[in-house]
């Protein structure tokens, strides 16, 4: 039986469960819901917990654990001189086993009598079945498969009686425990409890392992590289050693950090006017009518994926800002050539501020909107104009909030990739000039990461001491974006 097709008898017995415990509640009652200690429903979900719950724990575990076993006793089958080999070739040999294993299953009684042991039989038929080797398999891979299928059903089975023995049993317990004063809301609710914590924890726990992913590789990376030549370096120049040379070449984070930042300034520039300015439109002079069809279209910008905003910057407005230039350079000299690279920090800045205006304008709308209207009214009634109310007192209450929120969309910015890598380039320089090109440290870890290098390698390990940069300079965007507004927010009554 499929995982699938167990999950669906799970849910069919949690619902059976469900409705015979909270009938049974209402029949011990005699029809009065008041004689029992909690609601009738609360009896039927103790009853579906304790149906389902328990088998699930059992199958996921069976699911995660048995794979594994599986494995190791089919490998442990393997012949001495196979078991000799090293572990890529045993494992290169597993694998035959298990497409074999595989291509076994879509055969017919008859044709796997008609293969029997013969490999290229075997062959032609699985190629037939749409199962293709790369190689004739060897008679103990033939005989694997056919133990691995073997396991493979057998603790299936096993499975499958397991879980729902579990499921009847839960069930079966959970009705005779059923009485009008127990406490079924308790334990019903002490389930959900335990159920958020792990929710929390599983959260909490992946950021913890991200961490300490990216720590263990970046150690690596400042065994073979001088921390002070990665954060105080001014040149980024990653390369092969050369021959008798034990030079990696340099790794300076200076360029890039200063990419980063400038190109976040310019588009916070472009995305905080333009996005603060809607908001206030939107929360205090717009119409509910104009409200209800403006927000949404301006929150489509968010759904937009960055890779289109990218393609947006590399062949509208980088080509436009860089004939604009030469048109205004020719007016100005006579010479028409442009001043403005295509791929600049101005591209980038302004294509990822586009981006980051709905961030900013949904955010501070909400905080806006937030503010007490008595705040308003009390302005209003002692003759201030709504533009006057606005500056002096609806701003300044939501100040705190708006602060937080333009430090998370900086966030945001600091970790844009594709934009960046299409519009402002990947050349890694000090500059101040915005019309020229510059590159982040995410560009650098995409680049870092992709080709053919091995992990080991300086040049790749130097991926993982930018990410936990980065994911340093976020953190602390956000930390100070949560004390900001902490620290700073009103209480009205």
């Amino acid at each position: 039986m499929s995982t699938s097709i167990i999950l669906l008898c799970l849910v069919v017995i949690g619902v059976a469960a469900y409705l015979v415990a909270r009938n049974r509640a209402t029949a011990l009652a005699g029809g009065r819901s008041s004689s029992l200690h909690s609601r009738p429903a609360y009896y039927g979900a103790y009853a579906a917990i304790w149906a389902v719950l328990p088998a699930l724990i059992v199958l996921g575990l069976w699911l995660s654990i048995s794979p594994g076993i599986i494995q190791s006793s089919v490998r442990s089958a393997f012949p001495d001189d196979i078991k000799a080999q090293v572990s890529v070739e045993q494992d290169l040999g597993y694998s035959t086993v298990a497409t074999v294993a595989r291509g076994l299953t879509m055969l017919t009684s008859d044709e796997t009598a008609a293969v029997g042991n013969d490999p290229a039989a075997l062959q032609a038929k699985l190629l037939e079945k749409g199962v293709p080797l790369a190689g004739q398999p060897l008679p103990y891979m033939i005989d694997a498969a056919r133990t691995l299928n073997a396991m493979s059903m057998t603790s299936r089975i096993a499975m499958t009686a397991i879980v729902f023995a579990l499921a009847g049993a839960g069930a079966f317990y959970a009705l005779r425990s059923i009485a009008p004063r127990f406490r079924a809301r308790n334990r019903v609710e002490r389930v959900i409890l335990w159920g958020l914590l792990l929710a929390s924890s599983i959260a909490i726990l992946t950021t913890i392992g991200i961490v300490l992913s990216m720590l263990s590789e970046a150690a690596r990376f400042f065994a073979a590289v001088p921390a002070m030549d990665f954060f105080f370096g001014t040149v980024w120049d990653p390369r092969f050693a050369g021959a008798g040379s034990s030079s990696f070449g340099q790794f300076g984070l200076i360029p890039l950090l200063l990419g980063t930042i400038y190109i976040g300034l310019v588009a916070m520039l472009v995305a905080v006017p333009v996005g603060l300015f809607a908001a206030i439109y939107m929360a205090e002079y717009a119409s509910m009518r104009v409200r209800s069809v403006a927000k949404p279209l301006l929150e489509v910008l968010a759904g937009i994926p960055t890779i289109v905003y990218g393609f947006f910057a590399l062949v509208t407005v980088g080509p436009f800002l860089r004939d604009f230039s030469a048109q205004v350079s020719g007016l100005l000299s006579g010479n028409y050539s442009n001043f403005i690279q295509a791929q600049s920090v101005l591209t980038a800045g302004i294509v990822m501020g586009i981006m980051l205006i709905p961030y900013v304008s949904s955010l501070s709308d909400d905080i806006i909107t937030a503010v007490p209207r008595s705040l308003r009214d009390g302005s209003l009634g002692l003759g201030a104009t709504r533009s006057e109310t606005i500056k002096k007192v609806v701003l300044p209450a939501a100040l705190p909030g708006i602060v937080g929120a333009l430090l998370m969309t900086a966030s945001r910015a600091v970790g844009e990739t594709m934009i960046v890598v299409l519009a402002a380039g990947v050349a890694a320089r000090i500059q101040i000039n915005p019309f020229e090109p510059m590159t982040t440290v995410t560009v650098k870890i995409v680049n870092q990461l992709t080709g053919d290098l091995e992990f080991t390698s300086p040049q790749t390990l130097v991926a993982f001491a930018l990410g936990i940069t980065l994911f340093c300079i976020t953190l602390c965007l956000n930390i100070y974006a949560l004390y900001i507004v902490r620290k700073y927010r009103e209480q009205y009554e």
